[in-house]
């Protein structure tokens, strides 16, 4: 996709609609002119329909900001959190087996708040970056 492709917002409408107002102070375009171009303005959905508006017309013209890179679809790798997102994954369930077994060891219920417990702290700690 070259830059004449990238689609414009309000504001780049905005400043266009601006600069055609300057120049039909200076007397570069008429008022039918104006209004046309106007109309154009509005309807333009990339910066080259705004461009090629002033294309017979000297500076000043619509400058365009630099346009950043996407960022890459693939998931960002989180930093600090020590855990592999693997173990992570494989921790809780592994804890839910462990508090049956010691359920039938120690024979309270309360055992079972483990699971949550350490859900919570690898949830906590992947978030970390």
């Amino acid at each position: 996709m070259g830059e004449r492709d990238i689609r414009i917002g309000d504001a780049e409408r905005e400043q266009a609609l601006r600069l055609l107002g300057e120049h039909l102070g200076e007397g570069r375009l008429d008022v039918d002119e104006y209004g046309d171009r106007s109309a154009r303005v509005t309807a333009a959905r990339t910066r080259g329909d705004l461009l090629a508006l002033f294309g017979d017309l000297p500076a000043p013209h619509p400058r365009f900001t630099q346009v950043s890179p996407l960022p890459s679809a693939e998931p960002a790798v989180r930093r600090g959190s020590g855990l592999d997102p693997r173990f992570a994954a494989a921790l809780v369930p592994a804890v839910g087996i462990l508090c049956v077994v010691l359920f039938f060891v120690v024979r309270s219920p309360f055992i079972f708040l483990l699971v949550p417990a350490v859900a919570l702290l690898v949830g906590r700690m992947g978030n970390r970056r």
